[in-house]
């Protein structure tokens, strides 16, 4: 994988991160940054889970990278919101 294809592939899986947070009702703490690596994580996810089905953009199937970053949104706001709530 070249540089410029890594690069697109941030681009295209921090679109589809944006995309999953407004799938998921709850926000994901800690702003943009948070949510873009969230983001790729699922997207790399999703590519690894769901294999290459849709429209491809770059190399990167939208739909399982979408479906992934939504997953994994889902989890760590629910993860983030069980360590919130306890006190040390």
């Amino acid at each position: 994988m070249s540089i410029l294809s890594f690069i697109l592939f941030l681009m295209v899986a921090a679109v589809c991160a944006f995309l999953a947070e407004r799938l998921v009702p709850n926000a994901v703490p800690g702003g943009f940054f948070t949510s873009a690596i969230v983001g790729i994580l699922g997207a790399w996810l999703g590519g690894n889970l769901f294999g290459s089905f849709g429209p491809a953009v770059e190399g990167v199937a939208l739909i399982p990278c979408i479906l992934g970053s939504a997953i994994f949104v889902f989890l760590f706001t629910l993860a983030s919101r069980g360590f919130h709530g306890r006190s040390v």
